[in-house]
């Protein structure tokens, strides 16, 4: 049985945060067009190595052999590319062995507004500006920082995906909060509201149908070999006690189940993440970010009034 079209969870990535073109990113900021085209050509049947993204992308298609029927993942590759270097990272596309069949090459056009055509919920792209711009009009979008992403562990096959909380899967309210009165009239808000859910940020459609998914792992538990062996989804958060009982009661209101909740209050993020080995972490601070994308692929979310 097809999977719903509304319950399908699209994701875009640029070429650059799927593979690691960064050489060839060189030539063309440094050489032009017409280099980057004929370097792309004559090295056709080089494979680049995985990029940042490589890995949440490669565990996220897996879901599709789990569920050959209803297949409810697609990704999409949205490049600024020429579509003559589209031959190379289609041939790369097939020798991973990504079931990846649509892509879009644009010539230097800009990709994010093609996400509501294939109805996307998140687009990653090593393109800072193009991101921030994409945020800026209402698109759920990532900043894919650099990270050394060599090789691929094919027996590792958990999707592990781990979030910041305010500003990544709701908006900024609570953080405005923060930044007016510090920690002591943050908490004091908090409490005051507790019951009451925030409302949904730019993450939250994504988070959506990762828990669709994750439902549908529990309904189909026969066709699971281990059924721990999917999909593991962490909140890793600067909030700490008593401000965690707003964000249950938020992600109770969306009907969303977390397998792990860090309620860091202060920790290093980094410390977390090099213990929890995600495939992919979001968070709206780069200070929380730049530390930890040394060991874990990381994605900025230029969101919110910590990003003005």
């Amino acid at each position: 049985m097809a999977y719903p079209i509304d319950k399908k969870l699209v994701v875009a990535v640029s070429s650059t945060a799927l593979f690691d073109f960064s050489y060839e990113d060189s030539i063309f900021r440094t050489q032009g067009l017409d280099a980057f085209r004929a370097y792309q050509t004559k090295n056709r049947d080089v494979l680049p190595n995985p990029g940042t993204a490589f890995s949440f992308i490669k565990n996220l298609l897996r879901i599709n052999e789990i569920f050959p029927e209803e297949k409810p993942v697609e990704v999409v590759i949205l490049s600024k590319n020429h579509p003559d270097a589209s031959l190379r990272m289609m041939d790369s596309v097939g020798k991973y062995e990504l079931d990846i069949s649509r892509a879009f090459f644009l010539s230097g056009g800009v990709p994010y507004p093609y996400m509501e055509s294939i109805n996307a919920v998140l687009f990653l792209s090593t393109d800072k500006d193009e991101v921030k711009e994409a945020v800026s009009s209402g698109y759920p979008a990532g900043y894919v920082l650099p990270f050394m992403n060599e090789s691929f562990d094919e027996v590792d096959t958990q999707l592990r995906i781990a979030f910041d909380f305010d500003g990544v899967i709701v908006d900024d309210e609570a953080e405005t909060v923060y930044e007016d009165g510090g920690l002591p009239l943050f908490h004091h808000y908090e409490k005051l509201n507790k019951e009451n859910p925030l409302n949904s940020g730019p993450l939250m459609p994504l988070l959506k149908r990762i828990s669709s998914l994750q439902k549908l792992q529990k309904e189909n538990m026969n066709k699971m070999n281990d059924p721990n062996n999917l999909i593991r989804v962490s909140i890793v958060t600067a909030r700490n006690a008593p401000a965690h009982e707003r964000l249950i009661a938020t992600l109770k209101n969306y009907e969303i189940d977390t397998d792990e909740l860090f309620l860091a209050g202060g920790i290093e993020k980094k410390n977390i993440l090099d213990v929890l080995k995600p495939q992919i972490f979001f968070d709206d601070q780069l200070g929380h970010l730049t530390p930890a994308s040394d060991s874990t692929p990381c994605v900025h979310i230029p969101f919110g009034i910590r990003n003005q």
